[in-house]
């Protein structure tokens, strides 16, 4: 059962041009761990705690639906209402960008706020 409540940080992912690479100087920074993702022809990657082995992120490629999204921690937000949301961020100068994606029983779109910072709203 999904416990998350609309407002709440859900996911933090960083989409970069070289996933391998960035995910390495994490782990040499942070310790963090990574497990490759398949992605239809290349691997993203679930990044994980080195001591207890929790998953804290993602480091995806800069490809498919991910391929302008520019390199930056993103995090996904639950809203109540995805269609809903996306009209309210239109009306009030935001952007959407790209298509509705889908992943297991949720939806997610990325938005653009009008400083023209990205976040990823989940339903």
């Amino acid at each position: 059962m999904d416990e998350s409540k609309p407002g709440q940080i859900l996911w933090h992912d960083l989409t970069v041009d070289n996933a391998e690479l960035v995910s390495d100087f994490y782990h040499g920074v942070l310790g963090w761990e990574k497990e490759g993702l398949n992605m239809s022809g290349y691997d993203d990657f679930v990044i994980k705690s080195s001591k207890e082995g929790e998953v804290v992120a993602g480091v995806c490629h800069a490809k498919g639906v991910n391929k302008d999204i520019p390199p930056q921690w993103l995090m996904y937000v639950k809203v109540s209402n995805l269609e809903e949301s996306i009209a309210k961020c239109r009306e009030l100068g935001g952007k959407t960008l790209g298509n509705r994606r889908k992943m297991g029983e949720g939806h997610y779109q990325l938005i653009q706020d009008p400083a023209g910072a990205y976040m990823m709203l989940c339903e």
